[in-house]
């Protein structure tokens, strides 16, 4: 078989340690040097001189968890490196060892035989930090309102029978004179506002129970992490906003497509980029997702075409729609009728603006 790279190395990542085969190819023979170092700064390293000392020229390594990020930032400058999933190059069975891991990876390295990962900048890697740490907020926000929801029901107050968004103008108002020692529920209706305000009987009726020390104390606890929870949401929404300042015309162009609010998009450009010269076309970068159908045939039949795991924070994003108020919250053909369908392919033909995300990202510039 074809040898690409005389000089290479395979990396098995671990949290602890790392092990490293260099690989080398000289007048036919083939030479094997296994070595073993923590992750610790200074032995990565001390592994980086090695390796350099040596000649050679890529690296391939799993993408395992997190531990290869720091591994990868160390090394990125010296060498030409090439991060895989691990289900590509799965090892023949038999015994499995570490070295035996390293040395399945610079074999496959070396005779081409690996597929690199999508590896985005330094700047979208920021961007998407930020955006995956305030989704993960956003999701502990809903847990601790569903907390607040059983503790009102424990305590007979049914309050989202009545209020749509328990955590709304007058529901935190409500929550906020419960904790406060109001009980009675002629005061606690006439906080309403709004639409609310013509429910005041139905009101009246629902916060009519019996709300007990121990509820008090849980529902002060639970108002004050949300209220963390918030500050710390608008403090990512303006640290995301400022570093996504640059694209702020192309943000407003994608904008345009139906269900996409400004936190998908945000989520959109941290996971995908705003440069997508690195998706041959929108198929390419839809099945990176994993938004496509799969496709398993055998013997002329078609089995299951489930998609695969892909990328859950792109899915995510596009699927809520990021609170878009009022918009579509779910992108999926399926939730739109023949007669809009019909407008939009009526709109195409017409030269009118595109509705799709794929047009306004690929490449950076619109089609």
């Amino acid at each position: 078989m074809e040898v690409l790279y005389p000089r290479c190395s395979g990396i098995d990542v671990h949290k602890r340690f790392v092990v490293a085969c260099l690989s080398i190819i000289q007048h036919g023979q083939r030479h094997k040097e296994l070595r073993q170092a923590s992750t610790m700064t200074s032995d990565i390293l001390a592994l980086k001189a090695w390796l350099k000392a040596a000649g050679c020229t890529h690296i391939a390594m799993e993408s395992t968890g997190v531990y290869w990020k720091p591994i990868f930032h160390l090394l990125e400058d010296s060498f030409e490196i090439v991060l895989v999933n691990a289900q590509h190059m799965k090892a023949v069975p038999g015994r499995k060892t570490d070295v035996k891991d390293a040395e399945w990876i610079a074999d496959l390295l070396q005779h081409g035989l690996l597929k690199a990962s999508f590896i985005p900048g330094s700047e979208q890697q920021a961007v998407r930090d930020l955006t995956r740490t305030r989704m993960r907020l956003q999701k502990s926000r809903t847990r601790l309102v569903n907390r607040i929801q059983k503790v009102l029901e424990d305590a007979n107050l049914k309050l989202a029978s009545v209020v749509t968004a328990s955590m709304g103008v007058t529901g935190q108002a409500i929550l906020r004179a419960l904790v406060a020692g109001e009980v009675d529920p002629e005061r606690l209706a006439h906080l309403a506002q709004g639409s609310l305000v013509r429910k005041h009987e139905q009101l009246q009726a629902a916060l009519a129970g019996k709300l007990t020390p121990h509820h008090h104390v849980l529902l002060a606890e639970l108002l004050q992490l949300i209220a963390t929870l918030d500050r710390s949401i608008a403090h990512l929404d303006r640290e995301i906003a400022e570093r996504l300042r640059p694209h702020d015309a192309l943000i407003e162009r994608i904008d345009a497509v139906t269900g996409l609010a400004r936190r998908s998009i945000e989520v959109l450009l941290g996971e995908l980029g705003w440069d997508m010269s690195h998706f041959p076309d929108a198929a390419h970068a839809a099945s990176w997702v994993g938004i496509c159908p799969g496709q398993h045939e055998t013997a002329g039949k078609q089995h299951s075409g489930r998609t695969r795991q892909g990328n859950s924070f792109s899915q995510n994003g596009t699927h809520s729609g990021g609170s878009c108020g009022g918009a579509y919250p779910d992108l999926s053909w399926r939730t739109i009728s023949p007669h809009q369908c019909a407008m939009r392919e009526q709109e195409s033909s017409d030269g009118c603006r595109s509705q799709y995300p794929g047009d306004f990202l690929s490449h950076g510039q619109e089609r």
